[in-house]
């Protein structure tokens, strides 16, 4: 029953994954305009940074040995992108520079609208593998009460 167990849980920490992932491209859309944030600059995409867990079983294939089997992701945290802003001339803008250019987030509403209908697939994903687990598991159950 364990590997059924293990299997909700891999699924669950792909859902706290996508959730986290979703609130950061949400959090991007919102901030795709904002030219002056509390550090004096635009704002910057942010990216959540993701790590495989490891469960500390390994594989029984003798050109394996030593290498562990994924248990599921964590998050590590969240980066922000490094890439230069967006600079778009507009000399009337309060934040314009003296050549009246104002730097704008490096958000790309369209690249964070694919990535969120991405992750909106990834979580629909582990939906269903959580889902298939648990009837294997109510399946099992029952089965047993049979016996």
């Amino acid at each position: 029953m364990s590997g059924f167990l293990k299997s909700i849980d891999i699924s669950s920490s792909g859902l706290t994954a996508e959730r986290v992932r979703m609130d950061t491209i949400s959090n991007n859309i919102a901030n795709a305009s904002v030219t002056r944030t509390e550090d004096g600059g635009p704002y910057r995409r942010q990216m959540p940074v993701f790590s495989l867990r490891d469960n500390n079983s390994r594989f029984f294939s003798s050109k394996n040995i030593g290498n562990s089997i994924p248990a599921g992701v964590s998050v590590v945290g969240i980066t922000e992108d490094d890439s230069a802003p967006r600079m778009v001339y507009d000399p009337a803008h309060p934040d314009a520079n003296q050549e009246g250019y104002v730097a704008y987030p490096n958000v790309n509403v369209v690249r964070e609208m694919v990535d969120m209908i991405t992750c909106s697939r990834a979580y629909e994903a582990n939906v269903t593998a959580m889902n298939s687990s648990k009837n294997m598991i109510l399946r099992a159950l029952e089965i047993g009460a049979k016996s």
